[in-house]
């Protein structure tokens, strides 16, 4: 499943943590062959030649690489299931992890290990790069060397950030609260409705007051299913009858993540609220959360949304879509009491979102 790279950094002393780097591939690993005139995976075998400021670093640092590296794109559920399985194995024997990722997906990904790894209490954070590592403008070093300072840092031997996290640009955010926003700039990532976990300059200051608090009596426990019966429908203005049936019809789909207008919107005709009541009665579970960045859904606040409450339409508040489907796979799978599993979607986990 993975091959594992062993690296110590020429440095005195005793080591102060450990970090368990999981290479899963993207942009971040990408060296340019002259040869065959294209962009290929580079050996970890040789990060302190591509990256040499890691001789300087304190802590012991190990690396797997998955054995088939995925593009992020191509990143599915199964995918996530088996990032936590490696994190399990490997739990003990490290006081933090880092994952590198391609950028797509990545909010994705840590949303879904946010809700996969309960009971987590050391750091697992997530980077990649808009630049491969082997040109020279890359972001690829900073992100992945503060990456992994912050998974290292501790204070009075307590991990300084012990969540799912995403790291870039100089930005901490919390995994689940994080959505990408750029595709050409470096500032790829964004939370716009909970805070930044820690900005790095000349020092890494660190939010405290939003971190999630440090708890060594949990047990970690990872879950191993994720229900993929699931389906996400923006609306526009325009969006008819067929369109909804046609979606609401798809045999097996248990849950939707209906994108909605402004602070929980949606259509008031008649037969939009009947399709998606029939569907609610059928036993569907919808979701909604905003098409906007910021704020939040506040089913009530304005007539379009009172009637969305009254049918059985569920408020996902200041939710992101990428949570708020990962929520739902999650409790699709891990839920089977159906009442719960409604009272579940609509309060906090681990952070994803604000009652």
């Amino acid at each position: 499943m993975y091959r594992t790279i062993h690296i110590n950094p020429v440095l005195p002393g005793q080591s102060r943590s450990s970090v368990l780097v999981i290479y899963t591939g993207g942009t971040l690993g990408m060296v340019y062959d002259r040869q065959n005139d294209q962009l290929v995976p580079f050996d970890f075998e040789q990060i302190l030649d591509r990256v040499p400021e890691i001789r300087r670093l304190d802590f012991e640092l190990t690396v797997v690489v998955l054995n088939e590296l995925i593009d992020s794109s191509n990143m599915r559920p199964l995918n996530w299931i088996a990032l936590a399985r490696i994190i399990r194995e490997n739990y003990d024997a490290y006081d933090s992890f880092v994952i590198l990722h391609g950028t797509d997906t990545m909010a994705y990904t840590a949303s879904a290990l946010s809700f996969l790894l309960e009971g987590l209490y050391k750091p697992v954070i997530l980077t990649g790069a808009q630049l491969p590592i082997g040109v020279a403008r890359s972001d690829a070093r900073e992100n992945f060397i503060t990456a992994m300072e912050i998974a290292a840092a501790q204070e009075n031997g307590r991990p300084m950030v012990p969540e799912v996290c995403i790291y870039f640009n100089s930005l901490l955010l919390r995994g689940n609260r994080a959505k990408k926003k750029e595709s050409v700039h470096f500032n790829a990532f964004q939370s716009e409705n909970y805070p930044h976990l820690a900005m790095a300059g000349v020092n890494i200051e660190y939010n405290t007051p939003f971190i999630k608090p440090y708890r060594p009596q949990s047990k970690l426990t990872v879950y191993e299913e994720m229900d993929t019966h699931v389906v996400v429908l923006p609306l526009f203005p325009g969006i008819n009858h067929q369109i909804i049936s046609s979606i609401l019809g798809i045999p097996g789909l248990k849950g939707m993540v209906l994108e909605s207008y402004g602070s929980g919107n949606a259509p008031t005709e008649t037969w939009f609220l009947n399709a998606l009541e029939s569907a609610i009665d059928r036993g569907l579970v919808i979701f909604n959360v905003s098409q906007c960045d910021g704020g939040r859904v506040t089913q009530g606040r304005y007539q379009t949304s009172k009637v969305l409450a009254e049918i059985g339409v569920l408020s996902g508040s200041d939710c992101t879509v990428e949570a708020a489907i990962t929520k739902l796979m999650f409790l699709l799978a891990n839920e089977p009491d159906p009442e719960t599993l409604k009272k579940r979607l609509v309060t906090p986990i681990c952070g994803e979102m604000s009652l």
